[in-house]
């Protein structure tokens, strides 16, 4: 199945918030933005180095439906995910996060 793919805590609250703000504004959205998250996450897991590297050797995969990336790392053994933000958030917020 490939790498495993590990959320790190800034991740891991990026998703919380997201989930929240869309359950807020119809609910089962949060529900429907999380399984978009889990199908890009195992599209990642699969073939971690077909999305393109944004900025340094941090690379960044498109959710379907919704305007957000899962920002992460290849490492030898794991991927790891260091954001989940919307993709017209300033790109410095995540950057500090390499």
């Amino acid at each position: 199945m490939g790498r495993s793919i590990v959320f790190r805590a800034a991740a891991e609250a990026d998703l919380r918030e997201a989930y929240q703000w869309y359950e807020a504004q119809r609910e089962g959205l949060g529900e429907s933005f999380l399984l978009s998250i889990e199908a890009a996450s195992a599209a990642i897991q699969r073939s971690p180095e077909a999305y393109p590297v944004v900025h340094k050797h941090v690379r960044r995969a498109l959710i379907r439906r919704f305007p957000f990336g899962i920002f992460y790392l290849v490492e030898p053994e794991q991927v790891v995910v260091i954001a989940v933000l919307h993709v017209r958030r300033d790109p410095k917020h995540w950057q500090r996060r390499t």
